[in-house]
């Protein structure tokens, strides 16, 4: 829950407020649950739901967090790119951050992403498609030197 908060909200505090946020919707709604569909979607639905809500508190105007993507030849060059990605995905919609998160970081298959999201499966490959075709048009604006 928190590496898919984090994923939609670009900011620690947001990702553990917004997974917080889960674990009590999910306690609370579990009586209510239909079994309309697996565990595992339900509750990466109220993620979803709870990691927009708590990222639209914050203020537009705020900087995203960023981790170091490991151990790197070169720690200061690493940040910057880190940096860049996380403000990259910072200016994606959020339906185009979701997929992407849950694709990327979550490793959900189309089908899964679809049933999560609500949204018809062809929908997931568009948005998928389009969200990487934007990123990659925010790093190309950013600078962005990919690793070698």
């Amino acid at each position: 829950m928190y590496s898919l908060a984090f994923g939609l909200t670009g900011s620690r505090a947001d990702a553990e407020d917004a997974a917080q946020e889960t674990v009590l919707a999910v306690l609370t709604g579990l009586s209510g649950f239909r079994g309309a569909c697996q565990h595992s979607t339900w509750i990466y639905r109220i993620a979803i739901r709870s990691a927009l809500r708590v990222r639209a508190r914050r203020p537009r105007t705020e900087a995203l967090d960023f981790e170091p993507a490991g151990e790197a030849r070169d720690p200061a060059l690493d940040r910057e790119r880190s940096r860049q990605v996380h403000l990259a995905l910072g200016r994606l919609t959020a339906d185009h951050r979701a997929v992407l998160t849950l694709f990327s970081l979550d490793g959900l298959s189309h089908h899964e992403i679809a049933e999560t999201l609500g949204i018809p499966e062809g929908t997931v490959w568009s948005r998928l498609h389009l969200a990487r075709k934007k990123l990659a048009g925010e790093l190309k604006a950013l600078g962005y030197i990919p690793p070698a």
